[in-house]
């Protein structure tokens, strides 16, 4: 019987402590959340089918239809939930074998099939060049040579060259082109009275936007980047979903709203013809 330790106490010590790294599923469902955004929002932010952001957010890459496709559709979630797409990149590529692999070239010997053939020099057309050029020049001087023999029959008959200048017609000068002004607060006044208007402009940052109709149709849907505006005009009312509220500036029917909208919040809007109430 051997005296000292066992196997199991040669063992490295674990520490309870270290917490396995969180998964990317779970990392783009907490930011989701985070943001105050469904998977109905998401879904219809990014075109991403919501059958596959519920997958993703699980860890299932499957429905995605490979790496490359599954890359891609974690890049853009990460994005619109306003996450860090590089770590989770790293992470699955880590997990799935690495990046693909680029696109291996064409074989040397096609590329050299479709190179085109050295040709010797073409004398004829240089010969033709040469000839064209030489008529040319002939030309322009017997060109100028009759302008001054006008010239001199004008001197003789008493019209001077300054007369003849002064009898033609002056040509038109052109209009400057009128550049279109900058939409001012009094342009933006002027809207309908029988609809609602509603224009949004990203000035702090960008932000994505929803907007609808009164049927429910999808007016915009996508990314407002900075110093971008939309105009959204219906006859009844318009649904808006303001991603990043605090970075928009919002009019409605010629008014500035004034609401003290939150950096980052998601706010949820309807406005109507009426809007906004006096007072």
């Amino acid at each position: 019987m051997s005296i000292g330790n066992s196997p199991e106490d040669e063992r490295p010590f674990e520490d309870p402590s270290e917490e396995a790294p969180i998964s990317i599923g779970r990392a783009l469902r907490e930011a989701r959340i985070a943001a105050g955004l469904t998977v109905d929002d998401v879904s219809t932010a990014t075109r991403v089918r919501i059958a596959i952001v519920h997958a993703i957010e699980a860890d299932d890459f499957a429905p995605c239809g490979g790496d490359v496709y599954a890359r891609g559709h974690i890049r853009t979630l990460a994005r619109a939930v306003r996450l860090d797409p590089t770590p989770l990149m790293e992470q699955f590529d880590a997990a799935h074998g690495g990046r693909p692999a680029p696109t291996a070239p064409a074989p040397m010997f096609e590329a050299e099939r479709i190179r085109p053939e050295r040709r010797g020099p073409n004398w004829t057309a240089a010969m033709v060049a040469a000839i064209v050029a030489v008529i040319g020049f002939v030309g322009f001087t017997a060109f100028k040579g009759g302008d001054d023999g006008g010239a001199k029959e004008q001197v003789a008959e008493g019209t001077t060259p300054e007369a003849s200048a002064t009898a033609s017609p002056t040509l038109k000068t052109e209009k400057p082109v009128d550049e279109k002004p900058e939409p001012s607060d009094s342009a933006i006044a002027a809207v309908p009275q029988d609809k609602v208007t509603v224009q949004v402009t990203a000035t702090d940052g960008r932000s994505w936007i929803s907007a609808k109709d009164h049927n429910g149709r999808l007016l915009f849907d996508d990314i407002l980047k900075q110093g971008e505006s939309k105009t959204f005009q219906d006859s009844e009312k318009i649904n808006l979903v303001l991603g990043d509220a605090g970075a928009i500036d919002l009019f409605v029917n010629g008014k500035k709203i004034e609401d003290d909208f939150q950096s980052g919040a998601v706010e949820r809007l309807t406005y109507t013809k009426g809007d906004p109430q006096a007072g």
